[in-house]
């Protein structure tokens, strides 16, 4: 179905026609910048869910409400005894059931508010709330995955359009961190910045299998905006970040960096959603290090780039205005095993009202 992506000369030339667009975004009517079907994601049509045995979901979900203004009829309280990291089938389809029932057709996006559960079996708990259960993928989690409707899609309104919720997952593993990362993700709508998005291509040749994805380095002027696709192993000292992807088992000197509000970062490894896993790493030490969204597989993907978020699907969704949670969820074509997390609605690039940044 995507095989196309794979073309060399193909994949360069939607490189250069991504620029084009982009480098025109803020200047035409939104209606003709962007393609894009409907009304933009508002915080009335995302739901929180919370889990009661668990005071700093409810602590974060309290906070992150009142900082996004989602109404009050939009929370769903829930109860999940001792935070397993993995949910069994039929634990989640409990679940699901009781979320679906207590929120109306507006509703559009769902935030967890919570570390783990993070996982159904194999499948990640987001994609599983998202697309349902897929049990095919867990009898071989090295085979292609189930294709995505919402991959590279032009709808803003994904359950009206499609009939599916979008979900992410907002940690709560420190009540501090979390609500510095809904800071982060509630501050980047208001000042837009001069910002960078940094690819690498590393000498990991396993975990490489996006390089041939990335977009070549290139300034979108009008977005205050630039592009560097690098051939290193890893960046240090850099502190305009607004993307960085990369493909290592652990990404070093991410204490060294300086990550936007609402900058999005992943690294393509076999298990970095594993977020309370110690094999490698964990996708949480970026929003630890200042990003404001991220991506990993919960189950181990093997290396087709289509269970990971493709840079230019990313970077072109999320510098036309969209959401983190939309261009993420946007960005992957099999996304069963991968688990998004952040803040949801951070959205640097939204057009805005006020004619300036």
């Amino acid at each position: 179905m995507y095989k196309w992506l794979e073309k060399g000369f193909r994949v360069r030339l939607l490189a250069v026609l991504c620029l084009l667009v982009l480098a025109q975004a803020r200047s035409a009517p939104a209606e003709s910048t962007s393609g894009l079907v409907g009304q933009e994601m508002q915080a009335k049509q995302v739901a929180v869910i919370v889990n009661d045995e668990e005071a700093n979901s409810v602590a974060v979900a309290t906070y992150y409400q009142q900082a996004r203004q989602i109404p009050e009829e939009n929370v769903v309280h829930v109860r999940i005894p001792h935070s397993p990291h993995r949910l069994k089938v039929e634990e989640f389809n409990a679940f699901r059931q009781q979320i679906e029932s207590r929120i109306g057709p507006e509703i559009q996006a769902i935030v967890l508010v919570w570390t783990a559960p993070y996982a159904v079996e194999c499948n990640s708990i987001t994609a599983a709330l998202t697309l349902g259960f897929d049990a095919k993928q867990c009898k071989k989690t090295c085979a292609p995955g189930k294709p995505s409707p919402y991959f590279d899609s032009r709808s803003r309104q994904p359950y009206t359009d499609l009939g599916i919720r979008i979900a992410m997952l907002l940690p709560t593993d420190s009540i501090e961190r979390a609500k510095l990362l809904i800071d982060r993700g509630v501050i980047s709508d208001f000042r837009l910045q001069p910002a960078t998005a940094y690819f690498l291509i590393t000498s990991d040749k396993q975990r490489s299998s996006r390089a041939q994805l990335f977009p070549p380095s290139g300034k979108l002027p009008r977005l205050q905006f630039q592009i560097k696709t690098l051939h290193e192993n890893e960046i240090a000292g850099e502190q305009d970040i607004m993307i960085y992807q990369t493909g290592r088992v652990s990404v070093p000197k991410l204490d060294t960096l300086g990550f936007l509000p609402g900058a999005l970062a992943d690294h393509l490894t076999s298990s970095g959603g594993d977020l309370l896993g110690t094999s490698q790493m964990s996708s949480l030490r970026w929003l630890d290090a200042g990003a404001t969204a991220s991506y990993g597989t919960v189950s181990e993907p093997c290396n087709y780039w289509q269970k990971f978020p493709h840079p230019q699907v990313l970077l072109r969704h999320y510098l036309a205005g969209e959401t983190a949670i939309e261009a993420y969820w946007k960005s992957v074509a099999w996304p069963m095993q991968g688990v998004v997390i952040g803040e949801p609605l951070a959205a640097p690039y939204r057009r805005r009202n006020t004619g300036g940044p």
